[in-house]
């Protein structure tokens, strides 16, 4: 359903905005704004307490200098060396400021500070996503309201995406702040607002994703040039006071990071150099590149039929629009501000699967868009599905058939969604789970090192090591650069001096160091993996089946990634009806502690 007809606006915009709402009865579609924020928090909370860690970089390059920050030491990787500096200071602070805090109440410890701020991540994200359902609400449909929060809480994208530790996910939540400002011209433009809030998020989050609000600063100037000068002059300031809004928050970010890295650093700029004029041989490609359908695949299993609604928006769209023949007052504006609102989710797929470099989490940012979309879909369709007219092919069909077509789709979707949700945390959770014997204090000592070899990249963090202990590396088969320790010493006037000392052996090609690694031998626990039937190699032995020098502390099972495609896929529970060959095969993730050597005796 297009936006409401138009009226005059006030002077000072210089063009039409939409007419206040007029209070309708409540529809069987009408959720209130408090209703779905405990929606959207439940779904998130969910998400903090059993969304495994999907990215090592959420690991190294977040969960690791917020803890150096809170506890005085972590691992280090490249990005947080001066040399290079693209990683934000102010974004890891802001978490370890929620971190500490939790330290003040009772019954702390470090995995309850991971688990905080989890929960303070998943607050956020359901603060934002309730405001943008308000604002889609108010301004479009309560039924489309209603299929947007039905595609954030059922999606496995949001599963992954709304708790993550990750600048993508904070973009996400500043995505949906500053696409709802933009949309609400209720009481009057909110451009500064929306422009404010892809700043913030571009500037501590990830500066790409800026990019999504160029759709609405291009309606606002197509439609300022339509109207009137002095509406063009309105538009102007607006985006001024918006860009100086941005403007500061860039200089506190400024601060920060040049307090951190002791030399001026403006930590976007480095971050958009890298990724784009490295030159050849260097920037994100020497990580792996990915066909341009990496994305579609990608959404298709984060969103199943969501994202096929996305996809199909604009189509749909122009086919109403079509065989809509009733003009419309304020059609033209209505039209354009509806092809604005589907444009974002387009405009990011499209500069996203251009780049070599793919990721799932450079997606999160468009969330918001693609769920926006899927929804504006779903409501065209079932206003043509719920054609009465009998001379119509559609007005034909018996309402209850329409209704049952209609749920079968729904729960399909939502099936579809929560199966995958499952399966990812029973396939790959183990890595939250093997530390608990080392909670109890009895296990280890303070300083003792758990290692890891081929498993280095399912590390958790360091707030799941207690008692001072340290997360180290043994050489594997693996032969690129693994991250370093900060630096603990405090030199001259300042805290956090391994924040601005250089590390050594860091480079931004990849290339190994080999003093990153320490000697098995040094090693009092060992994470390792261990599948039936696979075979060893010269550096990473089947550390699980050497009952000689280590024993089983914590086991957990681990998807075998030789599970069929469907398996791995889709939670499938393991009885006779389903076949054999797509039954989940299961390998076991284990901590290991190093025999004595009395109990070899």
């Amino acid at each position: 359903m297009p936006p409401r007809p138009v009226k005059q606006a006030p002077p000072s915009s210089g063009y039409s905005v939409p007419a206040p709402k007029k209070k309708k009865p409540p529809t069987p579609f009408a959720v209130k704004p408090i209703g779905a924020f405990y929606i959207f928090f439940a779904a998130n909370l969910v998400a903090a307490i059993y969304a495994p860690i999907q990215d090592c970089d959420e690991t190294f390059n977040y969960w690791e200098p917020t803890h150096y920050l809170s506890h005085g030491y972590g691992l280090q990787t490249w990005e947080y060396s001066p040399d290079y500096a693209i990683r934000s200071w102010l974004y890891i602070a802001i978490h370890a400021l929620i971190g500490s805090f939790r330290r003040l109440l009772p019954f702390s410890t470090k995995v309850g500070e991971f688990y905080f701020i989890r929960y303070a991540l998943a607050f956020t994200c359901a603060i934002c996503q309730t405001y943008m359902f308000r604002v889609i609400n108010n301004t479009l449909n309560p039924r489309i309201a209603l299929f947007f929060m039905m595609s954030m809480v059922f999606s496995p994208g949001m599963f992954h995406a709304s708790a993550a530790f990750l600048p993508s996910s904070f973009a996400m939540y500043t995505t949906m702040v500053g696409m709802a400002a933009f949309m609400n011209w209720k009481g009057g433009l909110k451009t500064a607002q929306g422009i404010f809030a892809f700043a913030v998020g571009g500037i501590l989050g990830w500066p790409f994703s800026m990019a999504l609000c160029a759709p609405f600063l291009f309606e606002e100037v197509v439609l300022a040039f339509l109207s009137s000068k002095d509406a063009l002059i309105d538009v102007i300031m607006r985006f001024i006071r918006g860009i100086v809004g941005g403007l500061v928050v860039l200089f506190f970010e400024f601060v920060i990071s040049t307090f951190f890295f002791k030399k001026p650093v403006v930590v976007p700029w480095n971050i958009v150099m890298y990724n784009i004029f490295s030159g050849p041989g260097k920037g994100p490609e020497i990580y792996g590149t990915e066909p341009w359908h990496f994305y579609i695949r990608n959404l298709l299993l984060n969103f199943n039929i969501w994202f096929i609604l996305a996809m199909a928006a604009l189509p749909l769209f122009t086919i109403k629009k079509m065989l809509t023949r009733t003009p419309q007052e304020g059609g033209a504006v209505t039209g354009l501000r509806t092809i604005i609102f589907m444009t974002p989710f387009y405009l990011w797929l499209a500069i996203f699967s251009y780049q070599p470099h793919k990721e799932e989490r450079f997606m999160y940012p468009a969330y918001p868009a693609l769920a926006l979309n899927a929804a504006l879909s779903m409501h065209i369709l079932l206003a043509a599905f719920g054609e009465s007219d009998p001379k119509t092919i559609v007005g034909k069909i018996p309402a209850r058939l329409k209704l049952l077509v209609v749920s079968l789709f729904v729960i399909g979707s939502v099936d579809i969604g929560l199966s995958r949700i499952y399966g990812v945390y029973k396939g790959y959770a183990a890595p939250l789970k093997i530390y608990e014997p080392l909670q109890n204090g009895t296990v280890a000592s303070r300083g003792d090192s758990v290692c890891f070899g081929k498993e280095w990249y399912r590390f958790p963090t360091s707030y799941h090591l207690p008692n001072d202990m340290r997360a180290k590396f043994v050489k594997s088969e693996f032969n690129g650069l693994l991250p370093g320790q900060f630096a603990e010493a405090t030199v001259g006037f300042g805290f956090w001096s391994g924040a601005w000392l250089i590390p050594p052996g860091m480079n931004d090609e990849n290339k190994e160091d080999m003093g990153k690694y320490v000697d098995l031998n040094t090693c009092q626990f060992l994470v390792d993996t261990y599948y039936p039937d696979s075979q060893a190699a010269p550096l990473e032995p089947h550390y699980i089946l050497d009952e000689d020098n280590w024993e089983k502390l914590a086991c957990e099972p681990f998807l075998d990634p030789r599970t069929h495609i469907v398996g791995r896929t889709l939670w499938l529970p393991n009885i006779p009806l389903v076949p054999e060959k797509f039954r989940r095969k299961w390998g076991e993730h284990c901590l290991l502690k190093r025999k004595s050597r009395l109990s070899k005796l």
